[in-house]
């Protein structure tokens, strides 16, 4: 058993699962959660997802007690919680992660992938705060990046973010992190992982990162998504929140990196900047 394991969340997942054992370390790095595949004494295979620090293990417990109808087989299933120990259990679901596959070019699978977030895309009211609160989360991450942006960069991003007014925001459960590193093939079959950053926000959130990777200048696997997903930006209010979304998640990418000494993400980051402030929008039709 890996030494990130506290005694405490080793003694709940013993009475939880019995004498297991390690599969498969999952975990990834510069991130603060383990992640392990292990085979339990009942022949099922389970993920174990352990952190004394990090609030991903209760967005995903959240994302898993609100309910995700219409996927079964197609995402975990939540079968031991302890948020208060930051552990969780869910069954093991079989597949190959689509990132750095031939998978990852394949029209088929982002057009299942669209499906899918469809249908986890549930109604969840409106909030009249979420936009305020993003913006000002969003205008503390520009004056954070001094020095990692220029200055004029700085101010055109601060620009471009007075100038929003997206007013109340649908909101839907998001994913928040939807992109081929989360998404598995099983054999043809995509099936999706990792809710960790799932919360109640616009449907556009999950469309900022696929946008200015996977999808950027690949019209026909952009094209089979927004036919899974069926729809695509088309009003006013959505082209705000899908600015504001943008500018949210391209200048965090630059501060968060810069913070854990990821100069590669960190760059991609700036590149994110590059293409919000030259008018990047790829849904907005």
């Amino acid at each position: 058993m890996t030494a990130t394991i506290t005694e405490l969340q080793q003694n709940l997942l013993s009475s939880w699962l019995g004498s297991f054992t390690v599969v498969r370390d999952h975990s990834w790095p510069l991130q603060d959660t383990t992640v392990l595949q292990v085979a339990a004494p009942d022949g099922q295979e389970y993920i174990v997802k352990a952190s004394t620090t990090s609030h991903h293990i209760r967005r995903e417990i959240a994302a898993y007690s609100r309910g995700l109808p219409g996927l079964h087989g197609r995402v975990p299933t939540l079968r031991h919680a302890a948020p208060e120990a930051g552990l969780l259990v869910t069954g093991y679901l079989p597949g190959t992660l689509v990132a750095g596959t031939s998978s990852e070019s394949d029209p088929r699978t982002y057009r299942d992938a669209g499906v899918l977030l469809s249908r986890m895309h549930l109604p969840a009211g409106s909030s009249r705060s979420y936009a305020r609160a993003l913006a000002a989360r969003t205008g503390s991450l520009i004056q954070r990046a001094h020095g990692l942006l220029p200055a004029e960069t700085q101010r055109r991003l601060q620009d471009t973010l007075d100038a929003l007014e997206p007013g109340p925001a649908a909101l839907v459960t998001t994913h928040g992190d939807y992109q081929p590193r989360n998404w598995l093939d099983d054999d043809g079959l995509i099936k999706v992982i990792d809710f960790g950053r799932a919360e109640l926000r616009p449907w556009v959130h999950d469309l900022v990162r696929l946008s200015h990777q996977q999808l950027l200048a690949q019209p026909k696997l952009a094209a089979a998504f927004h036919e899974g997903l069926g729809k695509v930006v088309t009003t006013e209010q959505e082209h705000h929140l899908w600015t504001l979304e943008n500018l949210n998640q391209s200048v965090g990418t630059v501060v968060w990196a810069h913070h854990v000494g990821d100069a590669v993400f960190e760059r991609q980051g700036v590149e994110m900047v590059t293409r919000v402030l030259e008018g990047f929008l790829p849904f907005g039709g």
